[in-house]
């Protein structure tokens, strides 16, 4: 088994009417067990600065910093109240794990307390749920034709615009997705 993390999967047209319809994930972890990912293009409605606000965790004064403005993003249907930050590397979080010499994954609520200040990573998004496989559960799906994978950057992660992040990952692999049949063949 070839190991997925570090890997975007992009939604084929086959997921339409699903929760991972046009959906980019991020997968964080990926080993005999399972898997573990992050949809990275589907915000809720809800502003950081808000969350943090709700979450009593930062004073409305600094609201206007732009990574506040940015959207909560939904990273899948398992645990919808559980939140992670997937950042630029930055050392001294508590739960932060380094995905990539790029990346970092954090579970724990200090960081939320940096967003918005000089103290905060360079780029961050706030994450609520997850996305998760069984063993052989994202091997069948891959084999089903569910996903494209492509390996992950994080221009795609943090400067690529969320509506257009499934176009954008799409357009990496050299054709339009939509091109693609949604039936599989063997000749």
């Amino acid at each position: 088994m070839q190991s997925l993390t570090n890997h975007f999967l992009v939604a084929m047209p086959s997921l339409e009417d699903t929760f991972f319809e046009r959906t980019v994930v991020y997968i964080c972890e990926h080993d005999s067990k399972g898997a573990m990912g992050l949809v990275i293009n589907r915000p809720f409605e809800i502003p950081v600065a808000d969350l943090l606000e709700q979450m009593e965790l930062q004073a409305p004064v600094i609201r206007h910093h732009d990574s506040l403005d940015h959207p909560v993003m939904v990273g899948g249907p398992v645990n919808p109240e559980r939140g992670f930050v997937l950042h630029t590397p930055q050392p001294n979080w508590s739960n932060s794990e380094r995905l990539t010499d790029d990346l970092m994954l954090t579970t724990s609520r200090d960081i939320l307390t940096s967003l918005g200040t000089d103290k905060a990573p360079d780029k961050a998004m706030v994450i609520l749920g997850y996305a998760g496989w069984s063993k052989d559960q994202l091997e069948q799906e891959l084999a089903e034709n569910s996903w494209l994978t492509i390996p992950a950057t994080n221009e795609i992660i943090f400067n690529v615009p969320f509506e257009d992040r499934w176009q954008q990952a799409t357009r990496s692999l050299g054709f339009d997705v939509w091109q693609m049949s949604q039936q599989t063949g063997h000749a």
